[in-house]
């Protein structure tokens, strides 16, 4: 487990000149994942771009469809070739542009193309609940990764911000803890069995 400040993890983030470098930020629901990703974003500046896993949700319609609607989140509600190809893409040609696509939590859906990860980019940040799974497809994504950092905050603070997240987008009080309770637990429970598989292990960090 680590303590670390921003500062330290944008150095270990940092890319030698004339390189690329992606770095996987994985972990429960809820632990702060795409947090930090924007936050390291924000510090590098141009020079780096965050590849969501998330704007590989398949689409609502597609989800009723399969019968998956109500467990929206778990491994086969993902387009998870999809993602393998994006991340692949960002690894071998850094030489073009990179659309991607973005999940829109006010719309629940993924927005096509919502992303662009320029030529100028040299550090990507693709983070997301899946990444060190080890099932066909994702099993793929960690080595195109050069570094899988794991945040594994305490999980009563990360029950806390999940349902206060899903009350911010229409839940009740009740629907939000049962969502919690029987969709994104069970979830992590499968994400935490990929911990021990990380680079780096952070239970809290700072600004």
């Amino acid at each position: 487990m680590s303590h670390l400040d921003l500062d330290e993890l944008r150095r270990r983030a940092t890319a030698s000149p004339g390189e690329r470098k992606i770095i996987g930020i994985v972990g429960p629901p809820g632990a702060g994942k795409s947090t930090l990703a924007e936050a390291l974003r924000a510090q590098l500046g141009d020079r780096a771009a965050v590849l969501p896993m998330d704007g590989f949700h398949l689409a609502n319609s597609e989800l009723d469809r399969l019968g998956l609607a109500h467990v929206k989140g778990s491994p086969p509600t993902f387009d998870v070739w999809g993602y393998v190809s994006a991340v692949e893409r960002a690894r071998n040609e850094s030489d073009r542009i990179l659309y991607v696509p973005e999940y829109r939590r006010t719309i629940e859906e993924g927005i096509a193309g919502a992303i662009a990860i320029s030529p100028d980019v040299d550090i990507v940040l693709t983070e997301g609940n899946y990444l060190l799974l080890d099932t066909p497809g994702w099993r793929d994504i960690p080595p195109l990764l050069d570094e899988v950092w794991f945040l594994d905050p305490p999980a009563t603070d990360r029950r806390e911000h999940l349902e206060a997240r899903h009350r911010a987008f229409g839940k009740s009080a009740d629907e939000a803890a049962g969502w919690v309770a029987t969709v994104d637990e069970p979830n992590a429970v499968l994400i935490l069995s990929g911990r021990d598989r990380a680079d780096l292990v952070i239970d809290r960090w700072v600004s």
